[in-house]
């Protein structure tokens, strides 16, 4: 069978503006199993440019496919583009099979294919072994109700939905198709090669705000030496030099991440990696930091979320702003820079309440920060809290946490957007900040920063430009469950868990396994 996989073009300020792009790995994760069952796929990629529409139906339906495949990393905020997309491929090729996945459409399924009729199924949660079963039950004209994990209309219309499909236990056993990429197109880090890969998936923790954690429904981790290897593998055939991992918590296990980096260590190659965690984690693995350093480790985003003790009770975080300041120092030591996420929103906070967080993060002293508005997802415990404020902005193309979409009733939105840009400003501009952008001591350091900062400017005036004349704002929008519809989050899980089997191994291999007691989502 003949497939295209789409990776729709996103209006998210942060995709338009920089000059460097990252490959699509959740259609890529796709595309590799269904090459491997024998099929011939083709990846458009329309972030580049970005594509126009019609050009990128035009390039879809070149050479006739038999299915069409759409998914989005950032799925909320992507879905209008890519609904548009599939209105588009169903008026010139309705005998073209569309299917949806990502986060998004995994919940969502039912409101979308009762809007609609032009996703022909829908995948929920993990794709690769649901995906490839869905296409050869299509094929063998068997049942499709067969296919645990989908979405999609009966013979009545209806919608309806199979069985949750089970985890994949071993992330090894499917393979991302790197085949279908130019490898020499992406880039991040101001210009290197690069591309996004996952050692884990999940998260143990229960931050009742995270969109990801029930869509992974528990943490999972890679065999870290071959992981490992096919960083090196990369970097050898291919001249990648950066690795972004799209994990939310890679070094959940400190026995598995402390595994990957002696793998790294003994890989020997100059690739550097980038990524998120926590910092609690980060304070755990004192330790062997310096081992992170070795292995190409030289940024962390910090999910800390807030700089307030009781926010972090209410979001159920789990963290401290204790452990969030020692772990910046901690891997400022190690030479390893620190991006601070703050997120604005998750209580009706005052100007001083503002305040009082922008000092709070002049005291952590991060190399850099990433100020974001709270986003709630039906799907997440803190939906159900915020179900009765107030939407502001109804255009889901801008639900991508740069845009307020919550009402606040102490400050009115354009305080709420200065005061959170004029914090982004001081702490980047803060004397540290700039002796580290023009002095630090490390030249790729030197490199990475000047880039960030450099790109942070520019998304910075598009987005004053945007809050000024071009986003729109209800004044008296309908509350959240009238917007998104009734809490969902009593199924988060999007899957069911499957447990490794236990078998008799050697010592050595044993050890390689995760714990049973650890992990969940992601």
């Amino acid at each position: 069978m003949n497939f295209v996989l789409i990776n729709p073009p996103h209006t998210a300020i942060g995709s338009r503006v920089p000059d460097d792009h990252l490959p699509p790995l959740g259609l890529l994760a796709i595309g590799g199993p269904l090459i491997d069952s024998g099929h011939e796929v083709r990846l458009v990629d329309a972030e580049f440019g970005p594509m126009p529409l019609a050009v990128l139906v035009d390039e879809a339906l070149r050479g006739d496919p038999d299915f069409v495949l759409i998914g989005h990393s950032g799925s909320t905020s992507a879905h209008p583009t890519a609904l548009k997309i599939a209105e588009m491929i169903k008026a010139r090729a309705p005998g073209v099979i569309v299917i949806y996945g990502g986060v998004f459409p995994t919940y969502h399924w039912r409101d979308i294919l009762v809007a609609t009729d032009v996703f022909d199924f829908i995948v929920r949660g993990e794709g690769e072994a649901t995906a490839t079963a869905l296409v050869e039950a299509i094929e063998m004209r068997q049942p499709v109700a067969s296919v645990a994990g989908i979405a999609y209309r009966d013979d009545l219309g209806r919608a309806v939905a199979t069985q949750p499909a089970m985890t994949i236990a071993d992330l090894d056993a499917y393979r991302v198709g790197w085949e279908l990429i130019d490898h020499r197109r992406y880039s991040y880090w101001g210009g290197k090669r690069a591309v996004v890969m996952q050692f884990s998936r999940g998260c143990p923790h229960l931050c009742n705000y995270c969109g990801q954690r029930g869509f992974w429904t528990r943490w999972r981790h890679r065999d870290p030496v071959k992981f490992a290897r096919e960083i090196a593998w990369l970097h050898r055939e291919h001249g990648v030099e950066l690795i972004n991992l799209a994990d939310e918590n890679p070094t959940s296990s400190k026995k598995a991440w402390r595994a990957f980096l002696d793998a790294m260590i003994a890989e020997n190659v100059p690739v550097l990696i980038v990524g998120s965690t926590r910092a609690d984690d980060i304070v755990r693995d004192a330790d062997i930091l310096h081992l992170y350093r070795r292995a190409g480790v030289i940024r962390w985003l910090l999910g800390m979320e807030n700089t307030d003790e009781e926010t972090l009770s209410l979001i159920r975080k789990g963290g401290s702003t204790k452990s969030d300041r020692e772990a910046i120092r901690l891997l400022r030591r190690h030479g390893i820079l620190s991006m601070a996420t703050w997120v604005a929103g998750f209580e009706d906070e005052t100007l001083r309440d503002l305040w009082r967080g922008f000092r709070q993060l002049i005291a952590y002293d991060p190399d850099q920060i990433q100020a974001l508005y709270v986003t709630p997802h039906r799907w997440t415990p803190f939906f159900r809290i915020a179900s009765d404020r107030k939407v502001i902005q109804k255009d889901v193309r801008l639900w991508d946490y740069k845009h307020q979409v919550l009402h606040m009733t102490k400050l009115k939105p354009w305080m709420l957007f200065f005061a959170v840009k004029l914090i982004e400003v001081a702490v980047q501009s803060r004397p540290n900040a700039l002796a580290r952008i023009f002095f630090h001591p490390d030249p790729e350091q030197r490199h990475s920063m000047r880039w960030y900062t450099k790109m942070g400017r520019r998304v910075w005036f598009r987005e004053v430009w945007g809050f000024l004349a071009r986003d729109g704002r209800v004044p008296d929008g309908p509350t959240l469950a009238e917007f998104w519809g009734a809490p969902q989050d009593a199924e988060e899980e999007s899957m069911i868990v499957r447990r490794p089997t236990r078998r008799p191994v050697a010592p050595a291999i044993e050890d390689r396994r995760p714990p049973e007691e650890e992990k969940l989502a992601g």
